[in-house]
């Protein structure tokens, strides 16, 4: 019997060019920046291998060093200014649509719920972390 994942999407108007917006999301360097949920947490280290078959990886820990775990997964579909599909490590899907406009990109990601959490605190979280990219963006465009 196969069980439908409950599918949580969240979104950001960003005001920057699709071209700087996908640059900023995908270069290690500026996910170093960008990849928190709130200021006591950090990403230490980033890696990117942006091609169908690609792995990323992001260390994401306290910086109290508390705890910390290693975000990642597996490209599936890479379309450059489009669109990204991937599979994280433990099987969960996601999907951000990048959404172009002139000056303006609407950035959307849609990704499978896990189910150890309130699916409400999952989305504040990538909520969060997508308003963190939305700021980190409109500074460095």
């Amino acid at each position: 019997m196969e069980t439908t994942k409950t599918k949580l999407t969240i979104t950001a108007k960003i005001k920057a060019p699709v071209e700087k917006v996908w640059k900023l999301w995908n270069t290690p360097e500026h996910i170093m920046h960008w990849n928190n949920a709130s200021p006591d947490w950090h990403t230490p280290s980033a890696t990117v291998d942006l091609r169908s078959g690609g792995k990323f990886t992001s260390r994401m820990e306290a910086k109290d060093g508390s705890m910390g775990f290693d975000f990642w997964g597996i490209y599936d579909t890479v379309k450059q200014h489009e669109l990204i599909e991937y599979t994280m490590g433990d099987g969960r899907k996601v999907k951000n649509v990048f959404s172009g406009s002139g000056n303006e990109t609407q950035l959307t990601s849609t990704f499978e719920a896990e189910s150890e959490n309130p699916v409400e605190m999952q989305q504040q979280g990538w909520q969060a972390i997508l308003d963190n990219f939305k700021s980190y963006a409109e500074k460095h465009s």
